[in-house]
């Protein structure tokens, strides 16, 4: 009986939050930009275009950094709920062509094709033609037998590339490619292998065993295989998510009691509305603080029931915050998190139906959030906000 070859494609959408930036706002094609924080505030670039990144700009890398490389580099502030909805779109596009997805990040998964008849690369050429088509989204793809090769081939292929590995040709493929493109293999693997003479993934793929083993132990059979191209990892179909969250790191440690709470609250309103988003609610909330020196703690509880209501999330996660902190610790960074996810169900009371008034109201801001921008509504609380940002409470 002959054994089926697997059909694996990967799927990398090309500088997504600057592809995504750019469809906000068509004056920044072309340009070199990131999106990512302002220098001075430990900014670091989340996504650089590619005109970007021929100055050496990259993404981790500080902002300051950045603009030292390309001095007339623009910074464009992040539209997080823009990027999860054009997200969203892909990966339902992914979901109906495939039969089994697993997505990886917000902006790349592998697609499991195989018994699939057509050609791996008309396949990717119909879906790149169809989200390019549908959502303004240049893509890069990798076809191979395994998820490891199909990677590798998408990285080669970048930017709006299409790169085919045929069947059996995976090792001559990856052979005359720098080690560091193996997956798996960092910077200080790298250095150590660079020290071994070994810069290409053939010639580790040729390496003895026993020269590699005083330095990589049991992992060096892996790491030959995986030079060869064998990879025996299923594409596995992604699960729902455990836990949603978020977390801001500020600018300069903040000691302010009043500012630590209303930052708290705007990220207990952020974990709320992605809850509502996904249909979730959760029974366990978690605090995390991070103080001047890099101690990171976090204090968790369990809520009478399961919510998505934001004052619910913020009563539970502000009485966390006022057992944790000492009044004038600096803080360095905030975050909330909710836990024990399920489809949204809440134990009714005959005498107490108010919830489903907040959650309407909730649901409504959501909507005018999502149309208009996050600022577009805030609480009375909240306005000292405008005034820093230069704008009147009145606009």
């Amino acid at each position: 009986m002959n054994r089926v070859t697997a059909k694996i494609l990967h799927v990398d959408l090309d500088a997504f939050f600057c592809s995504v930036e750019v469809l906000l706002d068509p004056g920044l094609a072309g340009k070199p930009f990131v999106v990512g924080g302002r220098p001075g505030s430990r900014g670091v670039v989340a996504s650089a275009s590619y005109p970007a990144r021929k100055f050496g700009v990259h993404s981790a890398m500080p902002t300051a950094q950045a603009l030292r490389l390309c001095p007339h580099l623009q910074i464009v502030e992040s539209h997080r709920n823009a990027y999860r909805d054009f997200s969203h779109k892909v990966m339902d596009l992914l979901h109906r062509s495939a039969p089994v997805v697993e997505q990886l990040s917000i902006d790349e998964a592998f697609l499991d094709l195989t018994g699939d008849q057509r050609l791996g690369r008309l396949i990717a050429e119909g879906l790149k033609r169809e989200i390019l088509d549908q959502f303004g989204l240049t893509t890069s793809w990798g076809v191979s037998e395994n998820k490891l090769v199909a990677k590798i081939a998408t990285e080669v292929g970048k930017p709006d590339g299409l790169v085919v590995v045929p069947p059996g040709q995976s090792a001559e493929f990856l052979a005359p490619l720098p080690v560091e493109m193996l997956w798996g293999v960092g910077p200080k693997t790298q250095q150590v292998l660079t020290e071994l003479g070994i810069r290409s993934i053939g010639q580790l793929a040729n390496a003895p065993i026993s020269h590699l083993k005083p330095a990589f132990g049991d992992r060096s059979a892996e790491l030959v295989a995986r030079a060869k191209g064998e990879d025996s990892r299923p594409v596995v179909e992604e699960r729902q998510a455990k836990s949603m969250s978020a977390e801001t790191t500020f600018a300069r440690d903040l000691a302010d009691g009043v500012a630590l709470e209303r930052t708290l609250r705007e990220l207990c309103e952020e974990v709320g509305r992605r809850l509502r988003t996904d249909g979730q609610t959760g029974s366990t909330l978690r605090l995390k603080l991070r103080w001047s020196d890099f101690t990171t703690i976090t204090r968790q509880t369990q809520l009478e029931q399961p919510t998505d209501l934001d004052p619910e999330i913020y009563a539970g996660a502000l009485a966390l915050f006022h057992k944790a902190w000492r009044p004038g610790r600096p803080v360095r960074l905030i975050g909330v998190g909710v836990a024990g996810l399920s489809q949204q169900m809440r134990q009714l009371s005959l005498f107490d139906r108010s919830w489903q008034e907040d959650e309407r109201l909730l649901r409504a801001v959501d909507e005018i959030r999502h149309k208009f921008g996050r600022r577009a509504l805030r609480r009375a609380v909240q306005l000292d906000d405008l005034h820093e940002d230069g704008l009147d409470p009145g606009d």
